[in-house]
């Protein structure tokens, strides 16, 4: 368990280091080491998993397994790329004067805070330090959405703020009536709240307790995930937080917040014995995916266009984890994999194509292909992409879960296609002038690192081909685990 303290721990040396030395030339560059290291060993962690099954540590506060292990890689992965991305993002930034020197240092540090707080939700066995993790992450996000610190990022960061802090109200709530019910049946201290313990004896909980916990569980991790109707912080903090964490929010911190979420689910579904939690999901999984393919026609703003684009992909996550099954989930648990890798992609292109235009608004971004082709090519890959075209792995993601609902419950595909077609409208409209436009006069290239882009697309293109073992072994496993198929 050795790599596992490491993972914890290197982000944590990266907070002290950006703290001392944030200032220096070579910070951004350390931002990334630090991040390829943390990547390496989780590398490692996941085939100690892989070789030896669960993992818990002696004092039972961290678990790992099958569900959490491979979102725990893919965590450090975009942590990674996305650093890779920052150092000539920000660098620009600081050029054009939107940045000072001081507000770079404070952005390292923060960056490194919230991959800490990725890593204890995502490995933690207790549900209370799951909850303050979640609730770091909140804070560091929130301070890095004001970084420019203008009107409007100040306003966004105190919405985000304010309807963040209700959602985990409700989820530190839940988790109350989770212990509450564990203190029932004899449990107490921390195994009252170790995740493990309390699936063990699911089967004693109070039903009514645990079907209560989990509306607020559900409603309070829900407005992290983006759920309608408690995703009105999400739009605005992307589009006045620096593109950096737009790409980390989408591909990591909403992931994260739906990992709790199921991770509840589970015990709940052992405990009431019926498909409450399951229907919960359902229901708000499918009024997101439908309200923000919708508003996709709405946007003026491109990174208010993909922040909805995010919304809808994690309610069609959410919904199929509440169709729950093999086939729904192992869709979900793909989706949120191709999900992450394409959307952060897609912030890193939109983030330099803001650049290249000096503008946000959609209708002034034009030619980024003639003004620099990778920008433009990475913009128009990543969109479809996203979009479900066939062959990239969105497409084999959402014909699963289209499959499954077909299977349990058909009167629902109907929903699912329209809320495919619309969303796929929205995304179109806007992308061939944005794409093939004529480029005003005097629009230039800026300098960028698309590697990520290239490597994240690479990856989602070879995942709608074919699914390595090793993953689709990670997946069969966590779908086993998250069915109830497996202790």
């Amino acid at each position: 368990m050795i790599a596992l303290y490491l993972v914890l721990i290197l982000p944590l040396l990266g907070m002290v280091y950006q703290v001392f030395f944030g200032h220096l030339p070579n910070a951004g560059g350390m931002n990334v080491k630090f991040n390829a290291a943390t990547f390496l060993i989780t590398l490692f962690l996941a085939y100690e998993v892989l070789d030896q099954g669960r993992l818990v540590t002696r004092d039972e506060q961290f678990l790992l397994d099958a569900f959490n292990v491979y979102l725990i890689v893919l965590t450090a992965f975009i942590g990674t790329t996305t650093a890779m991305f920052s150092n000539p993002y920000m660098e620009n930034e600081r050029k054009h004067g939107r940045l000072t020197e001081q507000r770079l240092k404070f952005y390292l540090v923060m960056y490194q805070g919230f991959m800490l707080s990725m890593y204890l939700v995502l490995t933690t066995n207790n549900m209370g330090l799951m909850w303050v993790s979640m609730e770091a992450a909140t804070l560091t996000t929130v301070l890095l959405v004001s970084l420019y610190r203008t009107p409007e990022s100040i306003e966004a960061a105190w919405k985000y703020f304010i309807l963040c802090g209700v959602g985990i109200a409700q989820a530190l709530f839940g988790t109350v009536l989770l212990y509450f019910a564990a203190n029932q049946i004899g449990l107490t201290g921390n195994d009252a709240l170790f995740w493990s313990v309390l699936y063990q004896h699911a089967a004693e909980l109070n039903p009514t307790v645990l079907g209560l916990a989990f509306v607020f569980l559900l409603m309070g991790y829900g407005t992290k995930v983006g759920l309608v109707p408690m995703h009105h912080w999400l739009p605005d903090a992307h589009s006045e937080g620096p593109t950096p964490m737009s790409a980390v929010l989408s591909g990591l911190l909403l992931n994260d917040a739906l990992y709790a979420v199921v991770r509840c689910k589970m015990v709940v579904d052992s405990s009431v014995g019926t498909h409450l939690a399951g229907y919960m999901m359902m229901g708000f999984g499918l009024l997101s995916f439908l309200v923000a393919a919708l508003f996709l026609h709405r946007q003026r703003d491109v990174k208010r266009l993909f922040s909805y684009s995010s919304i809808e992909h994690m309610g069609l996550m959410t919904f199929a984890f509440g169709v729950g099954g093999a086939l729904a989930t192992f869709g979900a648990l793909l989706h949120m994999t191709v999900h992450s890798l394409t959307k952060s992609a897609i912030f890193v292109t939109v983030g330099h194509a803001a650049q290249i235009s000096k503008t946000q608004k959609i209708e002034k971004i034009r030619g980024l292909i003639n003004t620099q082709p990778m920008v433009g090519w990475g913009l128009l890959v990543g969109t479809l992409a996203i979009a479900g075209f066939p062959p990239f792995g969105v497409f084999t993601s959402e014909f699963l879960v289209l499959t499954a609902t077909m299977e349990a419950y058909p009167w629902l595909t109907p929903l699912l296609l329209l809320g495919l077609g619309v969303a796929f409208a929205g995304l179109f409209r806007n992308l061939h002038p944005m794409a093939y436009g004529a480029p005003p006069k005097g629009q230039i290239p800026v300098r960028a690192n698309l590697w990520p882009v290239m490597a994240h697309l690479a990856l989602v293109l070879w995942l709608g081909f074919a699914i390595p073992d090793v993953l689709s072994n990670w997946f069969n496993q966590a779908t086993l685990l998250i069915t109830g198929s497996m202790p």
